[in-house]
């Protein structure tokens, strides 16, 4: 995309007047005459470019690093609300919940019913199993287009930090990925953030790797995945993802994928 005006740096305007084209009257004539009327059009150059400038910016007044710094503003005002006022963030039901689990366990409570149905009716709501999400690791090519879908899935606003969908994505990775991808920073998302952007994933493609990379085992194989991610943010524009990503089972539970070249 070609630069505006306002946005050339001092080398480039020093080209730009270097090899600026003068009128013929200021081409001709005496030399202090010809240095006096290049003077004048060059400022005559300069402030038409000036105005132009200001008027652009009126017509457009939010600049992608005036709107990078309301969403930092915006970001902080959260990170304090959730310091000094926690009732906010839940604290006040959980605070709730401890006072009517103490009342129900008092004995005057739990005279009025019998102590199997207090028992059978807590049971559903105390497996972790019923609520926790179904995760299917049999198939490494289903893991590694879950995982990187996942990965590449991102809402700055929402997400606040590049850790959360690192998270999201844990369930298809090994705890040491996890660990090392939250404890490093994202070059990827901070570029996001920059550009006021949400990023969608349209596609996921996965591929045997190239052969430079081992050969597949029965606990060890490496895929080459392609994804097509959609950017909505001060410019919208679509890029291909390429990771080279490393599964494993060496356990026998499932496969996970343990390493990804390309970030």
């Amino acid at each position: 995309m070609p630069k505006k005006d306002d946005e050339r740096t001092p080398q480039e305007w020093r080209e730009f007047l270097a090899t600026a084209r003068y009128p013929e009257e200021v081409t001709t004539g005496r030399r202090r005459g010809r240095r006096q009327k290049k003077r004048e059009h060059r400022e005559a150059v300069r402030r038409n470019t000036r105005e132009w400038v200001r008027e652009e910016r009126r017509r457009d007044p939010i600049r992608p690093a005036g709107a990078v710094l309301i969403l930092a503003v915006i970001l902080g005002l959260g990170v304090g609300a959730r310091w000094l006022w926690p009732g906010l963030l839940g604290a006040e039901r959980d605070g709730a919940a401890q006072v009517t689990s103490s009342a129900s366990a008092t004995p005057g409570a739990q005279d009025d019913k019998p102590a199997p149905a207090s028992s059978a009716s807590s049971s559903p709501s105390s497996s972790p199993s019923s609520s926790a999400p179904a995760v299917d690791l049999s198939d490494p090519e289903t893991v590694a287009e879950k995982a990187v879908r996942l990965y590449l899935t991102r809402n700055p606003p929402q997400d606040e930090e590049h850790t959360a969908p690192v998270l999201r994505a844990a369930p298809y990775m090994a705890p040491s990925l996890v660990e090392n991808l939250t404890s490093h920073s994202d070059p990827a998302w901070d570029k996001l953030v920059s550009r006021g952007g949400v990023s969608s994933v349209s596609s996921v493609k996965v591929a045997p790797a190239k052969d430079d990379l081992p050969a597949d085992s029965p606990i060890r194989v490496w895929r080459e995945t392609t994804a097509e991610v959609d950017v909505e943010g001060y410019t919208n524009y679509s890029e291909t993802v390429v990771y080279q990503v490393e599964l494993t089972n060496s356990s026998g539970d499932g496969w996970h994928i343990s390493r990804i070249l390309g970030l």
